[in-house]
């Protein structure tokens, strides 16, 4: 899919990203005049025939008589209004970035659903396929979602062929595509709900922390209008929580994260999955803040269980194992032992995560990183060491 307009036009209307005030009508996340990039709030006015949005009537006919609305207008009512034009053309410029990210790994490879190489599209890889697997187009990737979706809502997010997440600008790219086919729906609409969380997460495994935190409040706003459930609160109070994270706002990402377990214990209990991935969240948020010791003991509480209840094969036990081994070595007072038992951890995790995610994937790629650094670290002790005959020693006090 190309784009209708040439890019820098593009840019002059839609320079304005997602903005949370977009949940408070319910229907557009285009939430500034795209004139003046003023914020508009529930007011301003709107193109009758595009719905594009203006903070009043001067910027609207400036923006049609100068700034090239008037060439505009009839392709993004055609495309299903503004909204609808902003997520084709997010989506256009999606599946360009993973096409490109993904080249060199599908060079010389066809679509696995539609059997060709469209050079024009380029295809990707961003799940745990090897070999000739799972090189697709994302466009036949969304397609064959959009049919699943009739039974579950899982191909938009999960491969079919390995059953492992897609990740980075792959998932984003996916997200992009969920979001332009379910967009024009009512709020109301329990597909276009899932579709917005799609569009988030794929914004967040993308690195686009600021444009996942816009969304994330959105859908969270609407959740508080439509009355959800507590699952679903706390499922956006922990997507909004690991937002802050990744921007630096730590006081706030703890305090959320603190909320989310607190709250995942009572509802569903200890041995869930959600309960575990939360307190998985909580412990990363207490090593963060230099709290080290109730990390530790938080990891050490929940990381059985999981290896217990998901497996050690799961994505999640691997995150927590790997979480857990970082909060070790990179503790300024670790003890030697600690510093063994993170290497003997992230070793045998390393080992799994190549055997069930491929040595391509972003979390085997992170452990391997850890396990090189915790390495040198007890290396280093180990040495500073030689000759003692004292088993534990602490560091910072050798």
């Amino acid at each position: 899919m190309r784009p209708l307009v040439g890019p820098q036009m593009l840019r002059e209307l839609f320079r304005s990203r997602v903005l949370p005030e977009a949940a408070s009508e319910g229907k557009m996340f285009l939430t500034k005049c795209a004139a003046c990039a003023i914020e508009l709030g529930t007011g301003g006015k709107e193109c009758g025939r595009c719905q594009t949005r203006y903070c009043g009537a001067a910027c609207q006919v400036q923006h049609w008589e100068e700034g090239g609305h008037d060439q505009l207008c009839k392709s993004i009512k055609r495309a299903g209004g503004a909204e609808q034009f902003y997520a084709n053309t997010k989506y256009t410029e999606a599946v360009a970035v993973a096409a490109e990210a993904c080249a060199d790994d599908t060079e010389g490879q066809t679509c696995y659903i539609c059997l060709e190489d469209d050079s024009e599209e380029g295809l990707v890889r961003g799940c745990s396929c090897r070999g000739a697997a799972g090189v697709a187009h994302v466009s036949c990737l969304a397609r064959q979602a959009q049919v699943a979706a009739e039974r579950t809502f899982d191909r938009w997010h999960t491969c079919g062929l390995c059953e492992q997440t897609y990740h980075g600008v792959v998932r984003c790219a996916l997200g992009w595509a969920c979001w332009k086919t379910y967009v024009g729906r009512p709020e109301t609409d329990a597909a276009r709900q899932m579709a917005m969380t799609q569009l988030s997460n794929g914004l967040f495994y993308a690195r686009h922390y600021e444009d996942a935190l816009t969304v994330y409040e959105a859908e969270l706003a609407m959740d508080r209008r439509l009355g959800a459930d507590e699952d679903r609160m706390l499922t956006a109070q922990g997507n909004l929580a690991s937002s802050y994270y990744h921007l630096g706002q730590l006081d706030e990402a703890l305090r959320r994260r603190r909320d989310v377990y607190s709250g995942r214990l009572k509802l569903s209990g200890e041995e869930h999955e959600d309960t575990l991935r939360s307190a998985c969240n909580y412990a990363n948020s207490l090593d963060s803040l230099k709290r080290s010791g109730e990390a530790k003991s938080l990891f050490r509480k929940t990381i059985p269980v999981a290896r217990r209840v998901l497996g050690e094969s799961n994505e999640l036990t691997l995150l927590m194992r790997l979480s857990y081994a970082d909060t070790l070595h990179e503790d300024p007072g670790a003890w030697l032992d600690e510093l063994r038992e993170a290497v003997t951890t992230l070793e045998d995790t390393a080992s799994t995560a190549r055997r069930v995610l491929g040595g391509a994937h972003p979390l085997t790629k992170a452990i391997g990183k850890s396990l090189r650094g915790a390495r040198a670290e007890l290396r280093a002790y180990e040495t500073a060491l030689a000759g003692r005959h004292e088993c534990r020693w602490r560091r910072g006090l050798v």
